[in-house]
């Protein structure tokens, strides 16, 4: 398997001491630099409000298969939680998008370190994206 990086995440977040439990529930700016070899893919997203960001946690622990998620009191394996820390670290933020000038996009909403590799952007559908049939919990 090989991942390329597609950009790179400049945010005010140093560590993860000072990164929101979910990016939703931050109102602090963060710009996503996508790399000149990939620019031509952002034809299109000056039309979007609202995108997918995957991004490598790439200072997160890899060995840690439990953990006990915000407000819980039990350990859990990581699947079954949005922990950073896991065999793969790929985060996944809905970010709402401010602006677009050239290869930089300045959103809000985003959880990433300050430098933090960006994988993927995909548009975010709500309808497709959010349904009250998929719940978290049975």
């Amino acid at each position: 398997m090989i991942l390329k990086k597609i950009g790179v995440v400049h945010s005010i977040y140093e560590s993860e001491d000072n990164v929101p439990r979910q990016g939703k529930y931050s109102d602090e700016k963060s710009v996503i630099e996508i790399f000149p070899e990939y620019v031509d893919a952002l034809d299109g997203v000056e039309f979007l409000k609202s995108i997918i960001v995957l991004y490598w946690g790439d200072r997160t622990d890899r060995s840690i298969l439990k953990s006990v998620p915000p407000f819980a009191t039990l350990e859990k394996g990581v699947f079954s939680t949005r922990s950073p820390n896991r065999p793969n670290p790929i985060a996944i933020c809905v970010c709402k998008i401010l602006s677009i000038e050239g290869n930089k996009i300045t959103v809000t909403g985003l959880d990433a370190l300050n430098g933090s590799p960006v994988l993927d952007i995909k548009v975010f559908i709500p309808r497709v994206d959010t349904d009250e049939d998929y719940k978290t919990t049975k």
